[in-house]
């Protein structure tokens, strides 16, 4: 079964320096049709101004992955963590028994766009971690690059849950197959470009779930950058 959700039918807030779109019901967007696909909780659209961003706020038991499209996006926490993300950078903060962090775009003259993903543990009140790592644009070209993952496979960062993103690019012929395994459900997000999934052709910002299907199907992509969960 597939299901369609158009990049127009999301969450929005604008607050002038944050501009964002929600996927998932989040702070003042509630929609109890959305309120989650398993235990991918949130997948926030976020573009931020010029030296803007988010104060040193709380989180507990949520996996938080910050995948940067474009721009700089600097981190801080009170695990003693610090960082400047750029595109290409995937993030993973285990928020567990809790910590605080700060999100802010560092640059004098330009935005940053990025993802902000949460997914829900498979443990609660475990010891808050962190991890960052960077994945070339060659490694995901035309192909279904695995960023995050239960074990750290292939170099990809470690979520305390059974789900697991893969991301990719893809234009022209270049085209990637995905197996769902049995009792397991995808879910496609398009950040950027234009992109047929399952037969289901897709723009910036849609998405599609998926169930009770064999694969995920990639294919006539047009500059576009994807990102698949594969979730139990």
């Amino acid at each position: 079964m597939l299901t369609l959700r158009k990049a127009g039918e999301r969450g929005h807030a604008n607050h002038g320096w944050l501009d964002s779109h929600h996927s998932f019901s989040f702070a003042d967007y509630h929609d109890p049709a959305h309120m989650g696909f398993g235990p991918l909780r949130v997948i926030n659209e976020d573009r931020v101004a010029s030296g803007q961003g988010f104060g040193t706020h709380g989180h507990r038991d949520m996996e938080i992955i910050s995948y940067v499209l474009e721009g700089s996006l600097e981190h801080k926490d009170s695990m003693g963590n610090g960082s400047v993300m750029t595109y290409g950078d995937v993030q993973r903060m285990s928020a567990g028994s809790g910590v605080l962090h700060s999100e802010y775009n560092p640059s004098r003259d330009a935005g940053v766009h990025f993802l902000q993903i949460w997914i829900e543990p498979s443990l609660r009140g475990i010891e808050p971690g962190y991890e960052q790592t960077r994945f070339d644009p060659a490694d995901k070209r035309g192909r279904l690059r695995l960023v995050a993952s239960p074990d750290g496979a292939d170099g990809s960062v470690t979520i305390h849950q059974d789900a697991r993103l893969h991301a990719g690019l893809f234009d022209g012929e270049e085209s990637a197959l995905l197996p769902i395994g049995p009792g397991r459900r995808a879910y496609v997000h398009v950040a950027r470009g234009s992109v047929t999934v399952n037969g289901e052709p897709l723009a910036a910002g849609d998405a599609l779930r998926i169930e009770d299907e064999r694969e995920v199907h990639i294919n006539d992509g047009h500059a576009a950058e994807v990102l698949v969960f594969d979730l139990p």
